[in-house]
């Protein structure tokens, strides 16, 4: 597991500016690649705290093109138990936003998932796999169902 030490992965800014680098894979790393239709994972941050860890994700959609807006995101373990949930009470327009919260995580857990969602499409767009102990990041495009994955999955 972790040290206390924060695992910096993506820049953050607040909720009404850019967010700064995004997380590069091997799959979907192109924001031009992205479909702005769909809650896409583009930055993952979280430093281990009493309780568990806080995690800060970075979604970026198009809020302002359809009725429906990223409406949460989600964290899984590897076979899709979900762990936590940030439920978003607003659209925020078409750029990159963060938000935050703190999650427990098993200790037997070394890699999660990190969903977006949408309330017109649900799931979909860029998933991104975070290990816990490194902080490395890789980003998956799923489709509207979310998948599992195992170990070797992860980055």
């Amino acid at each position: 597991m972790a040290s206390g030490l924060g695992l910096l992965v993506a820049g953050l800014a607040g909720c009404t500016g850019d967010t700064g680098d995004e997380n590069e894979d091997s799959e979907g790393s192109d924001e031009g690649d992205l479909d702005l239709r769909e809650a896409n994972v583009t930055g993952v941050e979280a430093e281990r705290v009493d309780g568990g860890y806080r995690f800060s994700v970075t979604l970026y959609h198009d809020d302002d093109g359809e009725e429906g807006y990223a409406n949460w995101w989600q964290l899984e373990t590897l076979d899709g138990d979900r762990l936590g949930r940030r439920d978003l009470a607003h659209s925020h327009g078409t750029r990159k936003f963060t938000r935050s919260s703190t999650v427990e995580i098993p200790e037997d857990v070394d890699c999660v998932v990190v969903r977006g969602h949408d309330q017109t499409h649900g799931y979909g767009g860029r998933a991104v796999l975070f290990a816990l102990d490194s902080g490395a990041t890789r980003g998956v495009k799923q489709g509207s169902e979310p998948t599992t994955f195992d170990e070797s999955d992860c980055p």
